[in-house]
């Protein structure tokens, strides 16, 4: 009997797309008892979940067609459309949770896409590696219809726990992309520090502990400037950003004297300064919020 004959009884989910990610989530759905359908483009990906007992789709149809329930685990939004394009005819009645990266507004879009095939798009974020998949403490967000999520809430959290944001399909997206824009530049900033450090003779291993020290005090500062953010206050009682370019320089120029690129703490510094310039001298760093993104005519800050 063809996969797509009879939609599976009981929980059942089908996952398109066994990248690292895919195959992780395939693997623990497995483990749980639910019954998986899986499809690739290379269909050997599919080879060792169809040993574990999935169940694999000749094509995406077939894949469409045996579940409610559809987990796209695909490299962005753009394999999106290249995959399920050709079979929007077997997307009515479908819920898509998408997994895949891309911006707030390709989710909006995909959302409206799916909708005028009669699908339903829940937009989702992972906040871990494959390895954290099967983790009741790892999380992903989830934005979109709310009776969607609700509905399929026991299986998403097979995956990780589940973090839903509101009906808006961008908003996990949304959250996601603000916990890389932390992320990408914070590891950043830390390869280049190892990058300076290697440079004066110094490993990453002797560096490490001094590395976490600071990582490890960056959630007092953020509790401590968050509601100061919030509401608009930018007092330089604690830093300003006055002092904190004098020592950015002194970051830039240590830089230089290892012969490390200065690209990173150089923009940095060029951001202080356009800040200074612009009569922020006095005021905290955290003003920079403000250069970044001006308040909109009329905007109150947050009570």
């Amino acid at each position: 009997m063809s996969v797509a004959s009879v939609p599976a009884a009981g929980p059942s989910v089908t996952v398109i797309g066994l990248g690292p990610m895919g195959r992780a989530m395939a693997g623990v759905l497995l483990d749980s008892g639910r019954r998986v359908t899986v499809w690739n483009r290379t269909a050997a990906k599919a080879d060792e979940l169809v040993a574990r007992g999935a169940e694999r789709a000749a094509t995406v149809e077939e894949a469409l067609a045996a579940n409610e329930l559809v987990i796209l685990s695909l490299t962005d939004y753009d394999a999106l459309y290249a995959i399920l394009g050709p079979a929007t005819g077997s997307l009515a009645g479908r819920v898509l949770v998408n997994l895949s990266s891309d911006t707030p507004a390709r989710a909006r879009e995909a959302a409206e896409w799916a909708a005028r095939h009669g699908a339903v798009h829940l937009t989702g974020g992972v906040q871990v590696p494959p390895s954290g998949i099967g983790k009741p403490e790892s999380s992903t967000f989830y934005s979109g219809p709310e009776d969607a999520f609700e509905a399929h809430r026991p299986t998403l959290e097979i995956l990780t726990g589940t973090d839903y944001r509101g009906a808006d399909p961008g908003l996990a997206a949304l959250f996601y992309q603000l916990q890389m824009d932390i992320f990408w530049t914070t590891m950043a900033s830390y390869v280049h520090a190892v990058a300076v450090a290697r440079r004066n003779g110094i490993t990453a291993e002797e560096f490490l502990p001094y590395a976490s020290s600071t990582a490890a005090s960056v959630p007092g500062f953020l509790a401590f400037y968050t509601p100061r953010i919030d509401a608009g206050r930018y007092d330089g009682d604690v830093d300003n950003l006055a002092m904190g370019a004098a020592s950015v320089e002194h970051i830039v120029h240590t830089t230089e004297d290892a012969g490390v690129d200065t690209t990173l703490p150089a923009t940095v510094l060029g951001l202080m300064r356009r800040a200074v310039e612009q009569g922020r001298a006095g005021e905290s760093f955290t003003s920079l919020v403000e250069m970044f993104a001006p308040r909109a005519a009329g905007e109150v800050p947050a009570a």
